[in-house]
């Protein structure tokens, strides 16, 4: 899984702070004029415009994806404890 971040996000700060990624295995990709691989695996994976609207957001291992931090943390939450994933 990847999350999409940039700097000075506070969601996506939030996110960072409250939540283990690397124990889910999640490989976070910071956008930013510093970083052009992270945003062409964005747009690799066609959520420009999503990222223009909402951040932070999640691609999980299917490809799809989990905008704003509150459904993220409720996908984590809902696989942390083994549940299922839709």
């Amino acid at each position: 899984m990847t999350l999409f971040t940039k700097e000075g996000c506070r969601k996506c700060d939030y996110l960072k702070k409250k939540v283990d990624l690397a124990a889910f295995g999640i490989q976070v990709e910071e956008l930013g004029p510093d970083n052009p691989d992270a945003l062409a695996h964005l747009a690799w994976h066609e959520l420009i415009s999503v990222a223009e609207k909402q951040l932070p957001i999640l691609v999980l291992d299917d490809s799809s994806y989990i905008a704003d931090v509150i459904p993220i943390l409720r996908y984590l939450k809902r696989i942390q404890k083994g549940g299922t994933v839709c």
